[in-house]
């Protein structure tokens, strides 16, 4: 062997293979994907199972911390978005304040019995003061049968108290069972249902916190009543003005029939998963899975089993860079259906409080949201208990006193004008997406003729599908940002915005011929092309693209 080999064969080569294969002495910049890529998002797709066990495991915690039943856990965790550590430090600021808060106590207890229940077993430090009464209240179990006698003893195993002398078990489980009313001694006593006016031994009676007593057959019927209409969760007591929550243990005892049972079920997973910030239901059609984030943004979501791609915050179409509430506004406002988008401005309006979208079916303006239980004006939207003598002042026209320096008649034509400039163009690229699937078709089959003949394989041909993909991706950003410079105020921010817009549709025009012309298109320009129409649009997300919102 000569020399001139041996020393391309030299040991001192190694030093060279270490150098470049250190990890630590790399020059190579590891970019982070949340800040290379505007879009990048986390995210995982799960079953309702796995769900189920993430839920169930957030009602173990805090039952093990706060020592109550499952079902009232349920309840302080819808009300909390989930958030156990809120729940514990409000639990111990006011305990008395969270139940009422969470509809679980009421404020006026029908019974003044309810309310006045000895708290003298309450002897563990732990427990604010604050919250003597709300203890007293909740360890009746939150609701008993046989209400005629208060004497704190539930009907559900869940809470009754085991009698063990220790005081300390008696948080927000059971009273001690020292009063001096007998369950035995009234569970024989008759006493008349006040809804359907039946005369029922007093076993057959149960109420909720705030002492509120009907028959087991009223509630029972009553309870599926609400389930039928979708109402889970939200399920209240039967007397009217009072708005103490039914909890699950009651409604499930009570509705025996397995079909009412299952979809009672069914709908309060809903409520749980539409209450968790994480969650998010796939809106594919007939799709069981559940998407969950860590990060509530406005970022694209695509369902692993059905392909759906949506918006994670919002679940409407993925809409970057507009926010949710302006694309929500802009798809109302471009309904094509005008009769229907006429309707929605005339007869629904969002709740005030916690903004679900209202239909008015009476006459009544005195307005109670379905969701929330807000009551308030349907004309000026205002909170009905601070309406008193000022009701009238909400249905009054108030003239603008510089009406006369100002033409409606202008400003209702340059409001039009602007908003036609930009719908057109939405409207434009929405086609033009539908056209360019078409294009992509035709393109499929001369490609497959091409394969045919053996001018090439498909993977030969692989690039132009890769371009036409990335058209696409391009051209849905490009759409979605007319919404967003419709709402833009007038300055400089709005001009950049619109300088990169105009800069991103020349590219991805450029691209859409190169591609309609791929046959003789070089695939070096094609490629160029493709990388310039992707930086403009990644640099116009990472300017733009609301995070926060």
């Amino acid at each position: 062997m000569s020399a001139d080999s041996d020393m391309e064969y030299s040991d001192n080569d190694c030093e060279y293979d270490d150098y470049y294969n250190s990890g630590e002495d790399c020059d190579v910049e590891r970019l982070d994907p949340k800040k290379a890529d505007p879009e990048y998002f986390e995210y995982e797709c799960l079953t309702v199972e796995e769900v189920e066990k993430l839920l169930n495991e957030s009602v173990e915690k805090l039952n093990t911390i706060l020592q109550i039943t499952p079902s009232l856990a349920k309840v302080l965790l819808l009300e909390h978005q989930w958030m156990n550590h809120v729940v514990v430090d409000k639990y111990r600021q006011n305990a008395n304040a969270l139940l009422i808060e969470a509809r679980i106590k009421s404020p006026n207890p029908a019974n003044s019995n309810l309310a006045t229940i000895s708290t003298s077993t309450n002897t563990n430090a732990d427990i604010p003061s604050t919250s003597a009464a709300a203890i007293a209240q909740v360890s009746l179990s939150v609701y008993s049968k046989n209400s005629s006698c208060n004497n704190g003893h539930s009907s559900s195993n869940n809470y009754n108290n085991n009698n063990n002398n220790n005081n300390n078990n008696s948080r927000l489980h059971g009273l001690s069972g020292s009063n001096s009313c007998s369950t035995i001694s009234h569970q024989y006593r008759s006493q008349m249902c006040p809804v359907c006016a039946t005369v029922h031994l007093g076993d057959k009676f149960y109420s909720l916190s705030c002492g509120h007593v009907f028959c087991k057959d009223c509630w029972s019927m009553y309870f599926e009543t609400q389930i039928f209409q979708g109402i889970s969760t939200q399920i209240g007591c039967m007397a009217a003005m009072c708005n103490v929550r039914v909890p699950e243990d009651l409604v499930l005892t009570l509705v025996t029939r397995p079909v009412m049972r299952e979809k009672y079920q069914q709908f309060a997973f809903k409520d749980y998963v539409k209450s968790h910030p994480e969650l998010r239901f796939c809106p594919g059609p007939n799709c069981q899975i559940i998407v969950r984030s860590r990060e509530i943004a406005p970022k694209r979501v695509i369902c692993k089993v059905c392909n759906t791609s949506f918006c994670f915050k919002c679940g409407m179409d993925y809409h970057a860079p507009t926010d949710c509430q302006i694309i929500k506004n802009w798809l109302t406002k471009c309904a094509d259906d005008s009769e229907t988008a006429n309707y929605i401005s005339a007869n629904t309006k969002d709740c005030p409080k916690c903004h679900i979208c209202i239909e008015k079916n009476g006459g009544c303006n005195h307005m109670q949201c379905f969701n929330c239980k807000y009551d308030f004006c349907w004309m000026c939207l205002g909170d009905w208990k601070m309406h008193g003598s000022e009701y009238y002042e909400c249905s009054r026209y108030k003239d603008n006193p510089n009406i006369a320096n100002e033409s409606v008649h202008v400003q209702a034509r340059e409001a039009l004008k602007k908003y036609l400039h930009y719908y057109e163009r939405w409207e434009n690229h929405s086609k033009s997406l539908q056209l360019e699937q078409q294009t992509l078709d035709r393109l499929r089959q001369r490609i497959n003729d091409k394969v045919m003949k053996g001018r090439g394989t498909w993977i030969d041909w692989q690039y132009l599908f890769n371009a036409a993909a990335l058209l696409a991706k391009c051209r849905y950003t490009l759409q979605y940002t007319y919404p967003y410079a419709y709402s833009m105020e007038s300055g400089s921010r709005k001009d950049l915005f619109e300088y990169q817009q105009a800069q991103l549709e020349a590219e991805i025009e450029n691209l859409s011929w190169k591609i309609e012309r791929a046959e003789t298109t070089d695939l070096g320009d094609l490629e160029n092309q493709m990388d310039i129409a992707e930086k403009r649009r990644t640099t116009l997300l990472k300017d733009f693209f609301p995070l926060d919102a």
